[in-house]
């Protein structure tokens, strides 16, 4: 295999080659490609995100880093329909990002469920044609991203125009690598095909409406970051397998934001101020080599917690980050059996009686 093929694998997979491979030579190419692959993640993403958010606006930095994802999800996932689809979608997903989440955040509880539930029940039907992909764990990070940072007045419309510019650039890549997959799939048959008690759109109506109840709380109670409880939320019920074993995503999702507190707080009290800078760019780094739930939880809190201990202070930003990932994931784990329990069962016997 190809050093670049290699550095295009997920890390998951480059560790199972290298306990695979019995060739000495080959093992150190892989352990070589998965260092690089992390080294150059980093680099991609500052040379990236840094001049975004300096052209136009710390405030629009959760924007560049959603097309960031964006872009480097399109490299490789396609949308399930024809180029021409696909694009449109593409625009239409990312006019959602950008107004959506803002729009929700004037309007009373009620309607902002409406708003969150159909604009990311949306999203998911034109990006997510394939759960397994990961487009919903992808697309719920942006969506709750952005949602946990509204801008108003003269910053929207720079986020506005970082839109564009961000709907130009993952317009480009998509096309130049999905040009001609799924000719003659045209995204209104998929929209025909729309099953209500297939297991997909079930996961994605539940996902959907997990993510806009959550949201909807946060801002109606004025939670501070209530984003990091959307997170932790929008993680557990991402997992679209049918034997989606949800409370071992719980207990991993726990064990990876205490785990990542206590090292950033040792990483934090060990290095001199002047080096407090490199904790997220740390975090980034260990990130690439991580192919478990637990330990891509403990490495993500390292530059979310340098970000928000700059605001609240090193205690108290862990406390936050804590507290809210328990709220998150308790959230999420009721919402889980009581949707099934009240729902899930009932497209079960459907599809049972369907199917015979």
């Amino acid at each position: 295999m190809k050093f670049y093929n290699i550095l295009q694998l997920d890390p998951k997979v480059i560790k199972t080659k290298i306990s695979e491979s019995m060739n000495k030579e080959e093992k150190r190419k892989f352990r070589i490609a998965m260092i690089s692959r992390s080294i150059l993640i980093i680099l991609f993403a500052i040379l990236f995100i840094a001049p975004l958010a300096y052209v136009f606006g710390d405030e629009n930095t959760s924007m560049a880093v959603s097309i960031f994802c964006i872009l480097l999800s399109v490299r490789f996932i396609d949308f399930g329909c024809c180029i021409n689809d696909s694009l449109r979608n593409l625009v239409v997903v990312f006019m959602i990002l950008l107004f959506s989440p803002i729009l929700a955040y004037h309007v009373n509880p009620l309607l902002s469920v409406m708003i969150h539930f159909a604009s990311f029940f949306t999203i998911l039907i034109m990006t997510c044609d394939k759960p397994e992909d990961g487009n919903g764990g992808l697309f719920s990070f942006a969506y709750i991203f952005l949602a946990g940072n509204p801008v108003f007045g003269e910053v929207l419309y720079q986020r506005f125009l970082l839109t564009c510019l961000g709907i130009l650039i993952c317009g480009a890549i998509y096309y130049q690598k999905h040009k001609d997959k799924n000719e003659g799939v045209r995204f209104i048959n998929i929209l025909k095909d729309f099953d209500f008690y297939s297991h997909k759109r079930q996961w994605k109506i539940k996902l959907s409406l997990g993510i806009a109840l959550i949201l909807s709380i946060g801002v109606y109670f004025q939670i501070e970051r209530y984003m990091w409880a959307g997170f932790a939320c929008g993680s557990l019920l991402s997992d679209h397998s049918e034997e989606s074993n949800i409370k071992h995503r719980f207990m991993a999702r726990l064990a990876g934001v205490f785990l990542g507190s206590v090292l950033f707080y040792l990483i934090y009290t060990l290095l001199p101020s002047p080096l407090h800078f490199i904790i997220g760019p740390l975090g980034g780094l260990c990130l690439g080599f991580c192919s478990e739930y637990k330990y891509k939880t403990t490495m993500n809190c390292l530059g979310a917690l340098m970000l928000a201990s700059s605001i609240y202070g090193v205690q108290n930003a862990i406390m936050l980050r804590i507290a809210h990932t328990i709220g998150g994931v308790v959230f999420a784990l009721f919402f889980f059996y009581i949707y099934d329990h009240y729902v899930g069962n009932r497209y079960i016997k459907k599809k049972k009686v369907s199917d015979s």
